[in-house]
């Protein structure tokens, strides 16, 4: 517990530090009125109400047991790539607080390791494969979709899922135990989803990623 408090106070302080709520001031007023700039803040809040409307429910989901009850959606890669990682943590840590509303009998311990383990450290080492893939294979659309949305969502959450598995682990951890591929699998599940709405979000509703720049991705991909 003592190593989830540290982690998730680190991220908290760290990501504050960066003021994220900047992001929701530089907004122009396209009519002139204030009505423009009130309606382009609430399509920016739009995908973290959306998150803290669905995340809550689903990291509370129970499995059956014995191994999936352990197995609790993530999307943590979905909200780094929908709000940035300054404001994904914060958002990250109200969807544990909401996750105890939804499911009274989640005590601090768990609402804390769900932060840590199911939020910041699988949004951190999202924002981290997101930053290698770019500067190796440079800024194109297929690097932000395949790459960092779909296939760096999955080793996000399931390097997360492992070092939680070994830091609790009471012997020595096992990489081919049938835990292990339940947390694969899920993981897969997770960078699935969020590779595909990354995909439909690019296409229909690009100002739901506050990680997508057309003037970045698209002129690479040019002939």
């Amino acid at each position: 517990m003592i190593v989830e408090a540290i982690v998730v106070v680190m991220a908290a302080v760290i990501a504050l530090a960066t003021r994220p709520w900047r992001l929701y001031q530089q907004y122009p007023d396209p009519q002139g009125d204030g009505g423009g700039r009130v309606v382009m803040l609430v399509a920016r809040l739009g995908p973290a109400l959306a998150l803290l409307a669905v995340l809550p429910v689903l990291w509370t989901l129970p499995g059956p047991a014995p191994i999936a009850a352990q197995m609790h959606w993530s999307g943590a890669g979905l909200a780094t790539l929908m709000l940035g990682w300054p404001v994904a943590v914060p958002v990250l840590l109200l969807v544990a607080i909401l996750a105890g509303f939804a499911d009274p009998s989640l005590g601090a311990a768990d609402l804390l390791a769900r932060a840590c383990w199911q939020g910041v450290v699988p949004a951190t080492l999202s924002l981290a494969i997101g930053i290698g893939l770019r500067r190796l294979l440079g800024e194109r659309i297929f690097v932000y979709l395949l790459g960092r949305a779909f296939l760096g969502t999955v080793i996000a959450v399931f390097t997360a899922s492992l070092l939680e598995s070994w830091l609790h682990a009471a012997g020595p951890p096992s990489i081919t135990g049938s835990a292990t591929v339940a947390r694969w699998l899920m993981a897969w599940g997770d960078g699935i989803v969020t590779g595909m709405l990354a995909s439909v979000f690019v296409a229909f509703a690009p100002h739901a990623l506050a990680t997508w720049s057309d003037q970045r991705y698209l002129h690479g991909s040019a002939p």
